[in-house]
């Protein structure tokens, strides 16, 4: 059955206007994103298929290529790859993200958490800080496992000089959601720091993202 044979105060974008979103089940809600179906599937028979293998969370956390396969129609992945993208950084503004002063941890963690929390490989970020401690940029350095090799000073300072950064704090996830710091973990950030001291670039922290919280790589060392 096509939408528009439906009972016409049952399609999604009626209901989105007469009923309100917070009236609709998932499904309806990502039928009125996807605007159409794929082949025999209307767009809430795709929905209700995609749903039933992943929630919400999870389908946030799938590549392009994965919800390329899933949905079977590249503009359908496109837009539910952009939705949880402006989620994520309507997120961060919430939280203030780039804006308030970085004045804990726990900010670096609020920042990131979104982002981090399921990733499947380690992916390491740097924040650049001005003078007082305001997140002026960030940037991915390496996404893998932790090595001298993927880390290199080089790459990761590069950035926080163009963007003028009087401090930086470096921030990465542990898939395994343990956010004890490995001794790799250690070894890289002692390294950082002495390279940061010989820039004249102020080191704050090294945190490490987990599924339900959070470590200081500094209060480790």
């Amino acid at each position: 059955m096509k939408i528009k044979e439906m009972p016409w105060y049952t399609q999604p974008w009626i209901r989105v206007q007469n009923d309100g979103v917070s009236a609709m089940n998932d499904a309806e809600l990502l039928a009125a994103v996807l605007g159409k179906g794929v082949g025999t599937e209307n767009a809430v028979d795709l929905s209700h298929r995609v749903l039933a293998s992943y929630n919400f969370c999870k389908l946030a956390n799938l590549s392009l290529p994965e919800l390329k396969r899933e949905f079977k129609k590249d503009i359908h992945a496109i837009r539910v790859h952009a939705m949880f993208e402006i989620v994520r950084r309507t997120n961060k503004l919430a939280k203030h993200g780039f804006s308030k002063k970085i004045e804990t941890a726990e900010d670096v963690y609020n920042h990131f958490v979104d982002e981090l929390k399921d990733k499947k490989k380690e992916h390491f970020y740097v924040l650049f800080l001005d003078t007082k401690n305001r997140i002026i940029g960030e940037e991915l350095v390496s996404v893998g496992t932790l090595n001298s090799s993927l880390v290199h000073p080089r790459e990761v300072f590069k950035g926080a000089i163009k963007a003028s950064a009087n401090s930086v704090i470096f921030v990465h996830n542990h898939p395994s959601g343990d956010y004890n710091p490995s001794k790799d973990d250690k070894e890289i950030t002692k390294r950082l720091y002495d390279a940061g001291n010989i820039l004249g670039i102020k080191i704050l922290d090294h945190i490490v993202v987990g599924t339900d919280g959070f470590c200081s790589v500094k209060g480790k060392l």
